[in-house]
């Protein structure tokens, strides 16, 4: 048995394989400006990411460092309260297994995120959290993807909890 392999398609369904690439490809990308924002301490790079009243919700992994977390609000208040928590620490944030849901201007996103953490100070000093993602997105000014709304839920940690909530 031979496989087909489909090289022609139509003009119009081309075009629309195309925008849903384009989608996916930017869908994604606001989350890499969400790590890259915090790992490069670029604040304009990371609110990017967000719409202006975009919720965080960290308040699972939070918990099980031992703090108690309500969820952000509004791309300001998550922006000041991210990168005040990261100011003394150096960050690396890898994205994989990114699984896109679109639906004419939203969309979902799901990812595993492991986020590393280290004192600036001290890189012996370190929190290492392997996370799952839930991202709702919402088509804004220039067809530019942003996060209206993450839950972030940690699936196993390594290190001191300390670093991250001292």
């Amino acid at each position: 048995m031979q496989t087909a392999i489909r090289t022609h398609y139509p003009a119009e369904d081309l075009a629309g394989r195309v925008r849903a690439q384009e989608d996916r490809v930017a869908i994604i990308d606001a989350l890499y400006r969400f790590g890259a924002g915090q790992d490069l301490k670029d604040r304009e790079l990371f609110e990017s990411a967000f719409t202006p009243d975009a919720e965080l919700d960290f308040v699972q992994p939070a918990r099980r460092l031992g703090v108690d977390l309500s969820v952000f609000k509004g791309r300001e208040h998550i922006s000041s309260g991210v990168m005040a928590t990261i100011a003394r620490l150096d960050t690396t944030h890898t994205v994989t297994n990114p699984r896109v849901e679109i639906e004419g201007d939203t969309a979902t996103l799901f990812a595993l995120v492991e986020a590393q953490h280290l004192l600036k100070q001290d890189h012996l000093q370190s929190l290492l959290l392997k996370n799952m993602y839930w991202v709702r997105l919402r088509r804004a000014e220039q067809g530019r993807w942003r996060i209206a709304h993450m839950r972030i839920n940690n699936v196993w940690m390594e290190g001191d909890p300390r670093v991250l909530f001292p």
